[in-house]
């Protein structure tokens, strides 16, 4: 069921998403409002593969679809804590923007996975 997008399964991108993500925390751990931020996104950022990985296993389509819609709420509150990094100055934008992007993409692409297998 997993969505082959541009060539790179979704379950491989989302699990080179957390990869970056968790590099992202190393980064921004060294005080303490970098830590608390950093461990949202770490959550949040790093279950979104789980939950794909999950989806794959689902019991049936609506089982399947309840999953991605977990990632897809995950990615979007990924989104919300990079942005809050940039905003607060921890990391620059110009660091963040290739993250920002990957997240909306993934975002995009979960969508798309959820529209799909609800009209199948």
């Amino acid at each position: 069921m997993a969505e082959n997008y541009k060539g790179q399964d979704i379950c491989e991108r989302t699990r080179a998403y957390s990869l970056r993500i968790i590099k992202l925390f190393r980064v921004i751990e060294q005080d303490e409002v970098g830590r608390v931020i950093g461990k949202q996104l770490l959550r949040a950022g790093t279950s979104i593969g789980a939950n794909v990985a999950e989806a794959q296993s689902g019991q049936s389509n609506p089982d399947f679809v309840h999953k991605i819609n977990l990632a897809l709420k995950e990615a979007r509150e990924s989104e919300y804590w990079l942005r809050l990094i940039v905003d607060a100055e921890l990391v620059s934008v110009d660091r963040m923007t290739p993250i920002l992007n990957e997240t909306e993409e993934i975002t995009k692409i979960l969508f798309t996975i959820i529209q799909k297998s609800k009209r199948s």
